[in-house]
């Protein structure tokens, strides 16, 4: 880089390191967006020497970029990119060996139970589910193997909210770490880092990239040791993110701060639209001062986000009704996208789990889940209107 352009950019506004982190790598031909480099391979200087990359599953320029810039956002020592949002999960469970007890939340991410309660198990981790919002319950769940809690903040579906700095503390106090998924939020909306976590993962297919074209993950650590230890984990496993993948998401990462700002903005407006009409039963949205973690929301987020859940009071038909007869929200998995979408939990993003622990979380054949786009608010309001009095 030259020295015009600057190499520390912490001390700027979010929305600017956004923009200029990860680029300026080209000194061949000073290109001003980050170069994809699809070389499965790199040829060696001499038998001991290379250029500092010798094989894209153990590094590549591309992907090192967009880690540099997540490490920064996040506020940690280092991260890795990985193929997927799950790939980020299993890769930062590999810290943990058989016998270890691990403390999560009990409406946790379907993909995630699924890892945890079906395949990890069976590889001698042992789990325990509680509502992490009851402190209480954290603190019962604690036995002397714990050696992780895994926090999910605001939860999926149900955007619970959780206290972030009380629950690391509490893990330290039980020599444990905690493992925080910062998808619904982002490093814009929250920095988990910040209230002690010591491991942060993403879906990047969600917010950071933003425009549904892309699957992956990260995971950023806390301290260099734990950053070291995730790399040689990510390359071990071959969990990497492609290049090109790599360079979508740095794409997408440039407009993250004003499309979440655009989002979350009309989120509210259909929440509150959602929380006065008479078939609505719950409206989870943790931006509303009827929510029961609003104020800790405030006090840790510095936004509510756009993703938001809400219970139809005559259960699955009008749930299925809302799903089916809105014309600008897809019925889709997945969420953080430009475009709007509608889900049915029970069906879709927690099928994997059982009707048991759907039951546990408070996940039923009522509830929806919106992932709010940038198609103006009113045309959104509108459109739920009509597919609710139908």
């Amino acid at each position: 880089m030259s020295d015009k352009h600057l190499t520390d950019l912490s001390h700027l506004h979010f929305s600017t390191q956004c923009v200029h982190g990860g680029v300026h790598k080209d000194q061949q031909y000073n290109s001003v967006t980050t170069p994809i480099y699809p070389t499965s391979t790199f040829y060696w200087n001499s038998l001991e020497s290379h250029s500092g990359y010798d094989y894209t599953r153990s590094g590549n320029p591309t992907r090192k970029a967009l880690e540099e810039s997540l490490a920064a956002l996040e506020g940690g020592a280092g991260c890795v990119a990985t193929s997927t949002g799950m790939s980020a999960v299993h890769c930062a469970m590999a810290l943990f060996s058989p016998g270890d007890h691990i403390i999560a939340p009990a409406d946790l991410y379907g993909g995630t139970f699924r890892l945890f309660e079906r395949y990890l198990k069976e590889k001698g981790l042992r789990f325990t589910f509680v509502d992490m919002t009851s402190l209480p319950q954290v603190t019962a769940a604690f036995t002397p193997e714990t050696r992780g809690v895994w926090i999910e903040t605001p939860s999926n579906p149900l955007l619970k909210v959780i206290d972030i700095a009380a629950v690391t503390a509490l893990a330290r106090q039980h020599n444990a770490i905690t493992l925080c998924d910062n998808t619904f939020l982002s490093p814009y909306l929250q920095r988990p880092i910040d209230f002690g976590v010591d491991i942060v993962v993403h879906s990047t297919t969600k917010y950071i990239n933003g425009h549904s074209d892309v699957v992956g993950g990260c995971v950023v650590s806390r301290t260099p040791e734990q950053a070291k230890q995730i790399a040689w984990t990510c390359n071990a496993l071959g969990l990497s993110c492609a290049p090109f993948d790599a360079w979508l998401v740095l794409r997408g990462l440039k407009t993250l701060s004003i499309r979440m700002d655009a989002q979350q903005a009309s989120a509210l407006r259909i929440a509150r639209f959602l929380e006065q009409h008479p078939l609505i039963e719950k409206v989870y949205y943790p931006g509303l001062e009827s929510h029961p973690q609003h104020q800790l929301a405030k006090s840790q987020q510095k936004g509510f986000g756009a993703m938001l859940a809400f219970d139809v009071r005559d259960g699955r038909p009008v749930a299925e009704r809302v799903c089916m007869k809105t014309h600008l929200f897809d019925v889709a998995e997945s969420l953080g996208g430009i475009e709007s979408l509608i889900s049915f939990p029970t069906t879709m993003s927690h099928a994997s789990m059982t009707p048991a622990a759907r039951a546990a979380a408070g996940i039923t054949e009522k509830t929806v889940r919106v992932s709010v786009g940038l198609e103006h608010s009113d045309d959104l309001i509108a459109d739920l209107q009509q597919a609710l009095n139908q």
